[in-house]
């Protein structure tokens, strides 16, 4: 397994090329035709660890050469998190981003106010504190999310770009 310094050293490209293939198999399964700026769509959020908004999505697609309209853009991530390949989130700032959903259980994220910089976390101890605390109010617990706001240790410094 020799590495070349991916830019993406949290993506697994044997997972990438799964999840490429499953989004495929979710298409056809649907009849939406497989088109190229769909599937240069499903690149980019599934080949990336961070966090994407879909003006970054469409910003990066434009690096690869492939282009799509904001709409196309936004139309594929609905069926990216439809087919469970993706997840979205809303960080509180005016518009959703969207991760790969793969093999990610559970986990937190630290959002820097300054920079925007998100940080994932998971905790066991945290895991264990909500069932506690479910359980205290007489609640099961099937889910949470936390989401803690401040700044990061580079803005801290500032050492922000």
């Amino acid at each position: 397994m020799a590495g070349h310094g991916d830019a993406h050293a949290n993506t697994d490209a044997a997972a990438i090329a799964a999840d490429r293939s499953a989004f495929r198999a979710f298409l056809r399964d649907h009849n939406l035709p497989a088109t190229s700026q769909r599937l240069a769509i499903a690149d980019v959020v599934l080949g990336t660890d961070r966090h994407l908004s879909a003006e970054e999505i469409a910003a990066e697609l434009k690096t690869t050469g492939a282009t799509a309209g904001t709409a196309t853009v936004y139309r594929t991530l609905e069926v990216l998190v439809r087919s469970g390949l993706v997840v979205e989130r809303d960080f509180g700032e005016g518009f959703k981003r969207y991760e790969a959903a793969r093999g990610v259980p559970n986990h937190e994220h630290l959002i820097c106010t300054m920079c925007g910089k998100v940080t994932e976390f998971r905790d066991e101890r945290l895991e264990r504190m909500t069932t506690l605390l479910a359980e205290t109010h007489d609640f099961s617990r099937q889910r949470h999310r936390l989401v803690i706001y401040g700044l990061c240790g580079s803005c801290r410094r500032g050492n922000s770009r």
